[in-house]
């Protein structure tokens, strides 16, 4: 019999993957082309040129024994992490050096390796709603505690108030995810501000150290000009998981890195706890030849054109149509308040036109949905008539 924790898990095993298949499942019965699969944050932009072209060199001129070999640290290659460290530098003015990277299986990856080093049975992490639901499994991996902030529903910027009385001295880390998935929304720099004083008051208060956790996949996402802020800069326990799956479109090579600043309480222990973590929790080391990849590709402009053209597309289409959503600032995700209590029939109601959306309680927030909109533009055009459909069957405006 397998263990409890993970009977539990089984039973609550993600709706965003139980969606997609149910695409897949639908799009063999009607066409992939009569199916709206709006469930999953896969880009389908394709990687930029130079991806193919720097792999097509390291295979070429790189000694294989080396290229697909382990590392020398658990952390990564130290010449890819110095590049990763002084690309941050001129990007945000930090001081970074290749010892602060810890190179990781994605940004999920590193998430798990940061929680590995810090947490003991019993310590909370504050996560504010809505807010990625896998924090949760990462949490429960090493026998912590998730604790839920209420979503401000209005704006989506996290409730300052109830998250300073719910830190408590069992407090070990904060997950924040800007821009964040499933919303859109970029935290401001004033709200950064404002949760960085009340982390610093309660630090002060109960005598220990909480960690800042800056999950970051959709940095390069961000439209309209808004700035994403960089949070190293405003707190000093701050950690930062990245991945390349958003930003260079490579989901499947699982390859990010974490930041773990000299300025972070226990820097120095933070680190090699990082590193063992990799190993023992049987990553090892990233992937050798994306490590490389990366490298290679550090320059590379995220083109977001794409992604914007189906964000006005979706938002003003849905808009109209008299659903209610907050605009995104960043990442490809729209919010949509469901017109009934109940969002799940609503995402009933909406598979019956073949639109598949994920219910806002997969993300700690009942009452809303999110739809993904990284598909092609053409999914969206065509989509919008089934929408009508449901919106009429709904008694929305039309």
């Amino acid at each position: 019999m397998i263990s409890k924790k993970m009977q539990n898990m089984v039973a609550n095993s993600s709706a965003i993957r139980a969606m997609f298949e149910e695409g897949n499942r639908l799009a063999k019965l009607y066409g992939a082309e009569n199916v709206y699969d709006f469930s999953l944050g896969n880009p389908n932009v394709p990687a930029p040129d130079s991806v193919k072209e720097a792999i097509m060199d390291l295979l070429t001129e790189e000694d294989p024994v080396v290229l697909h070999g382990y590392t020398n640290s658990n952390a990564g290659y130290e010449d890819v992490r110095q590049a990763v460290a002084e690309s941050l530098n001129r990007r945000f003015g930090t001081g970074f050096g290749a010892h602060n990277i810890t190179m990781t299986v994605g940004a999920a990856g590193g998430l798990n390796v940061i929680l590995k080093a810090l947490l003991n049975p019993g310590d909370e992490v504050i996560v504010f709603a809505p807010y990625f639901g896998e924090y949760r499994s990462y949490t429960d991996n090493y026998d912590g505690v998730l604790v839920e902030i209420s979503p401000d529903t209005a704006t989506f910027q996290p409730k300052l108030d109830e998250f300073e009385a719910k830190i408590t001295p069992k407090t070990k880390a904060v997950i924040v995810n800007t821009p964040n998935n499933p919303t859109g929304v970029v935290y401001s720099e004033d709200t950064i501000k404002k949760m960085a004083a009340v982390m610093e008051k309660k630090q002060k208060e109960f005598g220990t150290d909480i960690y800042l956790i800056s999950d970051e996949p959709y940095r390069e996402l961000a439209y309209d000009g808004v700035e994403v802020p960089y949070l190293t800069k405003y707190y000093a326990n701050t950690v930062v998981g990245y991945s390349y799956s958003k930003s260079l479109s490579l989901p499947g090579e699982r390859i990010g890195y974490l930041v773990i600043p000299d300025e972070a309480s226990d820097s120095g222990d933070l680190i090699a706890a990082a590193n063992v973590a990799t190993r023992i929790l049987g990553f090892v080391n990233a992937p050798t030849l994306q490590q490389k990849v990366v490298k290679a590709c550090l320059n590379e402009k995220t083109d977001i054109s794409f992604y914007n053209r189906n964000r006005e597309t979706l938002y003003n289409g849905l808009k109209d149509l008299g659903f209610e959503c907050i605009r995104p600032e960043g990442a490809f995700y729209l919010f949509v308040k469901s017109p009934v209590a109940d969002e799940k029939e609503f995402c009933a109601a909406a598979k019956k036109y073949n639109i598949l959306i994920v219910p806002g309680s997969s993300f700690g927030c009942p009452g809303y949905v999110r739809i993904a909109y990284c598909v092609a533009h053409e999914t969206i055009v065509n989509s919008l008539p089934k929408f009508a459909s449901l919106a009429e069957e709904y008694g929305l405006k039309n």
